[in-house]
């Protein structure tokens, strides 16, 4: 079942992400299972929100990021993210 998951990264700068990202695009199948991605900054830092195949996707995914983003520093006092069940997901004006 589909997931959705909304994580919180307060104090986190976009420059922080961006280095991040860079970073985790080069480990080889380390989106597998996710299907669409978002960044939103805030005045607190950012939001997150991932569309992901699975729970365990997501899980795989989380196992592979942390040691990633401990070494390059991140100080959040985040909690754990949220996740809540897909109902239904699409699209909408990209059937062209």
């Amino acid at each position: 079942m589909a997931i959705l998951m909304h994580a919180t990264a307060p104090g986190i700068t976009v420059d922080q992400y961006d280095a991040l990202h860079k970073e985790l695009v080069s480990i080889p199948g380390i989106f597998d299972g996710c299907l669409s991605h978002i960044c939103v900054a805030s005045a607190e830092g950012l939001d997150i929100y991932d569309l992901w195949e699975s729970e365990l996707h997501m899980n795989v995914f989380s196992e592979k990021l942390m040691p990633v983003v401990e070494a390059q520093g991140w100080q959040s006092t985040a909690g754990r993210p949220e996740v809540f069940p897909v109902h239904n997901y699409g699209f909408p004006g990209a059937q062209g």
